[in-house]
């Protein structure tokens, strides 16, 4: 029997009450800071409108161990610290007595996120109400049960902390790795300097709605790829994609001509996000302002020409060509036109087959540590849900 099964037979074989937090912790809103009196460094952090700190302050007003909500913004995120803070009006902080954990209490907000998600009142600035969140009732167990549920969920969220640093370091990694493998002088032997056109088939591009079609609608079955759906060297459709119908998306490829192989170049916005198509699209694609370079493979290898894009050098020089005013963007003339390095087939090879292993490790979803995280967070979230899970106590 493990030592928390152990505390709950001793302590509540039969249940535990489940209170309102209105009627275990006191809940404030923060006082508000003038931005002018922030730094960029200092001791305290300043939380306001989200979990990303606003800058520093050279004074607290909470202490450390605290949960925290965002009521505003990033309205319904839910913050725990570990050191001092200022906490801004937009943060309602929950002090705790000495008999209620309140990384339990945090813990349990985080179990229940969705509720406090289903009380955000949309509009121009979300904003979650204080007597919203103070009818949110938790389960009290005794305080040493809470304090080994802690434990045991500390540990589960420390070793994804682990985890994400090394991803972090096996990126920084493979990105000097990257750079280094293709980094050419223009003058190094056996290298040509090619213009991207000279070795691609075609560069084209999707297709906007405006007059031609609609999206999302209701028989919208496909995809309809924009920036967002680029990460990390991969296509990511989610619930906040666009759709298009079928009628629409044969439009799109109409004038894009999506193919294996093809190479996807987002051109406007955040430019330089790639995607090798690894299979022929059927149900998806893409945008005015994504492009589609069709790479002759007789010159050039698809991976090759989707790495030589993003090492570092090469991505500042064709950035500089881009034109626009809040969204830049970089068009197929210009794009067409910059010289790349194009080493022998077989050296491409050489340089592919190495840089696969380091994506595969850092971004692939299905291996490598981005899959150990996400087994190792559906695990915390089973256990979180399992752990916060008593039986009410019978009220006399």
């Amino acid at each position: 029997m493990s030592k928390l099964q152990e505390l709950i037979r001793e302590l509540c074989p039969d249940g535990v009450e489940y209170k309102k937090l209105r009627d275990i912790c006191k809940l404030n809103r923060g006082t508000r800071v003038v931005r002018n009196d922030l730094s960029k460094d200092g001791e305290f952090e300043v939380y306001q409108n989200s979990l990303t700190p606003l800058g520093y302050y050279d004074k607290s007003n909470y202490p450390a161990y605290t949960a925290f909500i965002i009521s505003a913004g990033a309205a319904g995120e839910i913050g725990f610290t570990e050191k001092p803070i200022w906490a801004a009006d937009d943060c309602l902080c929950l002090t705790c007595p000495d008999n209620i954990s309140s990384k339990y209490v945090y813990y349990c907000l985080l179990n229940n996120k969705l509720f406090l998600s289903s009380r955000v009142r949309k509009a121009s600035v979300p904003r979650l109400a204080r007597t919203a969140v103070e009818q949110f009732e938790i389960p009290i167990p005794p305080l040493p049960v809470q304090e080994e549920i802690v434990r045991i969920l500390d540990h589960f969220t420390n070793l994804a902390a682990e985890l994400q640093a090394e991803l972090q370091a096996r990126k920084e990694q493979y990105e000097y790795y990257r750079n280094k493998l293709l980094t050419f002088g223009k003058n190094a032997e056996r290298i040509e300097w090619k213009r991207l056109e000279d070795v691609l088939h075609s560069i084209r591009t999707g297709l906007n709605p405006r007059k031609f079609f609609k999206l999302n609608t209701p028989d919208a079955t496909s995809y309809y790829v924009t920036i967002r759906e680029f990460n990390g060297g991969n296509l990511t459709f989610t619930d906040s994609t666009d759709r298009i119908n079928e009628t629409a998306r044969i439009l799109c490829n109409n004038r894009s001509n999506l193919e294996y192989n093809d190479v996807l170049f987002s051109g406007t916005g955040t430019i330089g996000e790639t995607y090798v198509i690894d299979n022929i699209p059927s149900n998806w694609n893409i945008k005015e302002g994504v492009y589609s370079l069709k790479p002759k493979i007789h010159i050039i290898l698809p991976k090759y020409l989707k790495y030589i894009l993003s090492q570092s050098d090469i991505k500042a020089s064709y950035l500089k060509l881009a034109e626009g005013g809040t969204v830049k963007s970089i068009s197929m003339r210009k794009l067409g036109n910059f010289p790349i390095p194009v080493p022998s087939l077989s050296e491409q090879q050489r340089i592919v087959s190495i840089l696969d292993k380091f994506e595969a490790l850092v971004n692939d979803l299905s291996e490598g540590l981005p899959a150990e995280i996400a087994a190792v967070q559906e695990q915390y979230e089973y256990y979180r849900n399992k752990l916060l899970s008593f039986p009410k106590l019978a009220v006399a």
